[in-house]
């Protein structure tokens, strides 16, 4: 994961070699590669190379699997404190914020701006922002500002998504948060877009009410089963351009059913956000009726960790 990798400003692997330590904690045969840095994996039936094995469910040559485990306790150890106080901070000022993760071209942005302008029309008073994730450009961020909704771009360079402190950031620059500051607050949203990524997103807890993970029919229906952390950790799946389904293979009862082998109480909504199919149904998940609180997401996100085991133990698919 990118904690380990090096993607993220606190992982340096290279500055603690255990290499010893790996071939006594992963699933490993005695072969090495041809450089002997890292252990190669013991091969399943198929000769295929299972490197997910292990405590740590990663390899890193050089990195123990109980290295790799304290380092990325430490590095999501700090990053939950500011989440933490994220969510007290988005709580003080009566937003509810919503962490929307996908691979890249899923439509997310499409989708936001099509939820802001049905939202103007819905809901005429309400703040709605944008905190939108890439590596690199302002293109989306732009896309949201010609909707009237103010939008803050954080641009991660080499890191593969967002976080905490960046979230955190991104909000003290940002409308809400000066108007509930000088008495003008009230109920308001705040969609973060994670940059395009359905692997490490998953571990990052920014804050948010909910994760929600966006699934174009474009990208197949396995994908569940291929990045399960990211169903694990989401309350809502959205899978979008439905209007292309009579143009594409794509098996929306089966996808259902994978997503729920990962996250048996995973939501499902259809949607598309160009022609605005399902756009009134996302809403009504977004601004749930007054008084019914049960219709509001889990204020702590869904917990991590046990996505591998779900697949594992399961054995039919439901849809």
């Amino acid at each position: 994961m990118c904690v380990i990798c090096g993607c993220h400003a606190g992982s340096n692997p290279e500055s603690t070699p255990d290499s010893n330590a790996d071939s006594n904690s992963q699933r490993t045969d005695a072969r090495k590669t041809r450089s002997g840095a890292s252990p190669i994996p013991a091969e399943t039936g198929g000769g295929d190379l299972p490197y997910g094995v292990g405590g740590a469910r990663l390899s890193v040559p050089g990195i123990s699997q109980a290295r790799a485990i304290h380092m990325e306790a430490d590095v999501l150890g700090k990053n939950k404190r500011l989440a933490s106080r994220n969510r007290a901070h988005f709580a003080a000022h009566g937003v509810s914020a919503f962490n929307l993760v996908s691979s890249p071209g899923s439509g997310k942005t499409t989708l936001l701006c099509a939820s802001i302008n049905a939202l103007k029309i819905r809901r005429p008073g309400l703040s709605v922002a944008v905190i939108e994730g890439d590596q690199q450009t302002s293109v989306d961020a732009e896309r949201i500002r010609a909707t009237g909704a103010p939008a803050i771009q954080v641009n991660t360079g080499r890191g593969c998504h967002l976080d905490a402190q960046m979230v955190g950031d991104a909000f003290a620059r940002l409308d809400l948060h000066a108007r509930a500051h000088h008495g003008h607050g009230g109920d308001a949203l705040l969609f973060i877009e994670n940059v395009g990524n359905l692997v490490c997103p998953a571990l990052w807890d920014l804050g948010e009410a909910a994760k929600v993970v966006v699934l174009s029919v474009t990208e197949g229906e396995d994908k569940p089963l291929k990045y399960p952390d990211m169903f694990a950790a989401a309350t809502l799946m959205m899978i979008n351009k439905i209007d292309l389904l009579p143009y594409v293979s794509f098996d929306v009862s089966r996808c259902i059913g994978y997503a729920r082998q990962v996250n048996p109480g995973i939501e499902v909504l259809l949607v598309s956000a160009t022609t605005g199919d399902g756009i009134e149904r996302w809403l009504d998940w977004l601004l749930p009726q007054h008084g019914d609180l049960d219709r509001r997401p889990a204020a702590e996100p869904v917990g991590h960790g046990t996505a591998a085991q779900r697949i594992m133990a399961s054995t039919v698919v439901t849809p």
